[in-house]
């Protein structure tokens, strides 16, 4: 690979006069609740959303801009911005919707108003994915009408859900979104001012398995210690998936893999999670094999009487909500099939178990070679200033896999403004304007660049 990819200064001082814009325009978008949520959260800011970005992306040029009503009834945008006749096809792409507030008491400012303190700017949605609209819109507005390439955007409506709507909108619209590089813009750099691709993402075997032992629940004192405990039977049972150090052991699924890429130190990543003081980093393998490399097993959530309301029962029913991480290499489908035989396998005092099958989705591998990729890392270097790294995350976008086998000649990379320090799906969810700007002139320039590299 040739770096002769330059980044000039009138591109940079576009983008930063560029930025007061961007504020505005994200700050705009925060404010529209977007959570979409059928069964608890009204759509009308989700439309008033998908509003927002026809009307702005047909100001910006586009063409055919319009919302599709996807199978699981969000709503996806598409619009696309001709270039020359030969030229290659880029598609952008970014999803509107948001995670809800979750712990709205623990925010430190308003979840819905984007607000600056300490350099960064707070809301839901400001990095996640928010954020990387703004990306998109400050570097086409910096490129102006000189755009040597073919444009294609979408934006999908249910993302954080994981309903499938566009897994399912893509292979019944392949030429609509047709590309032959795909940015998929939901991901972040390894750290703020460390330029990053993502190569590969951990897939998902969600299950939710449920154990029952009486026909009612039943006086403690009376038929406690004889007595099946439900609750205690599930605990035994989700005790098994760790090891004492912290390791997921379900049966037939190894957990030894190795990152071969970028280290990630211990104490960034302690930063990171905010993992309290004295409290151990899990697992015994470094902390990029831990979290890209390997299975992990994590408890969602639990139905069972709380605490505050308790009465002096023996529990007849307990349910949990398990989330499977799948690192590439690892058929998902076959990994949840493992989890429910361990779960089975580890349940006491012949309970009854029965297990609900909810969402699974294959690992990915990205693109790491390519006239795109090329153009991609040499933009980064040249923005940054640095070497580009090639990091691995654990979360999952199963759209990835549908665009790499609805396109497989498609070079897939994911990028973004989404670093650790986000705190995306959390309370107090922030983006730094600065990986906006940094990731707006990235993108200007590689769409500036990319027709010229793809000719060769």
């Amino acid at each position: 690979m040739t770096d002769d990819t330059t980044t000039d200064e009138s591109l940079r001082e576009r983008v930063r006069e560029l930025m007061p814009q961007a504020k505005t325009e994200l700050a705009e978008m925060v404010a529209f609740e977007s959570v979409y949520d059928p069964t608890g959260t009204p759509p009308e800011d989700c439309d008033r959303m998908v509003d927002w970005l026809l009307g702005t992306f047909t100001e910006l040029g586009f063409g055919d801009v319009e919302s599709h009503v996807t199978a699981d009834g969000s709503k996806a945008v598409t619009g696309h911005l001709a270039g020359p006749d030969d030229a290659p096809t880029v598609l952008l792409y970014f999803h509107h919707d948001v995670q809800p507030p979750l712990g709205a008491d623990e925010w430190d400012s308003p979840v819905w108003e984007l607000t600056e303190r300490n350099g960064r700017w707070y809301g839901r949605g400001a990095a996640d994915c928010k954020g990387n609209i703004a990306v998109h819109l400050a570097a086409l507005r910096a490129l102006g009408g000189d755009i040597p390439v073919n444009i294609t955007i979408v934006g999908e409506g249910s993302e954080e859900q994981g309903t499938g709507g566009m897994e399912d909108f893509v292979p019944k619209h392949p030429d609509l979104l047709r590309a032959d590089a795909i940015l998929v813009c939901d991901s972040g750099n390894f750290a703020i001012g460390r330029p990053s691709l993502t190569t590969s993402l951990r897939g998902i075997a969600n299950i939710v398995v449920t154990v029952e032992t009486l026909s009612s629940a039943m006086h403690s004192g009376m038929f406690g210690g004889a007595a099946p405990d439900a609750l205690a039977a599930l605990i035994a049972m989700l005790a098994s998936l760790r090891d004492a150090e912290g390791n997921t052991t379900v049966t037939g699924l190894d957990a030894s893999a190795t990152w071969p890429g970028v280290d990630y130190p211990v104490e960034a990543f302690r930063t990171d999670a905010g993992i309290l003081d004295g409290v151990d980093v899990i697992g015994s393998g470094a902390v990029a094999d831990m979290v890209w490399a390997r299975p992990a097993a994590t408890v969602l959530g639990i139905d069972c009487p709380p605490v505050v309301g308790s009465s002096a029962a023996v529990q007849p029913k307990a349910r949990a909500r398990i989330n499977l991480r799948v690192p590439p290499g690892m058929d998902a489908k076959v990994a949840q099939q493992a989890l429910i035989d361990h779960l089975t396998a580890a349940a006491p005092w012949n309970v009854r178990v029965s297990f609900e099958r909810e969402a699974d989705g294959a690992p990915f591998r990205g693109t790491t070679s390519g006239p795109g990729f090329d153009t991609m890392v040499d933009a980064m270097t040249t923005t940054y200033g640095t070497d580009v790294v090639l990091m691995g995350q654990g979360g999952s976008i199963p759209l990835c896999n549908v665009f790499a086998e609805t396109y497989p000649e498609a070079e897939i990379m994911l990028l973004g403004v989404e670093e650790p320090s986000c705190l995306i799906h959390a309370p107090n969810e922030s983006v730094d304007p600065g990986e906006i700007e940094n990731m707006a002139i990235v993108e200007a320039t590689f769409l500036r660049e990319y027709a010229r590299r793809a000719a060769r």
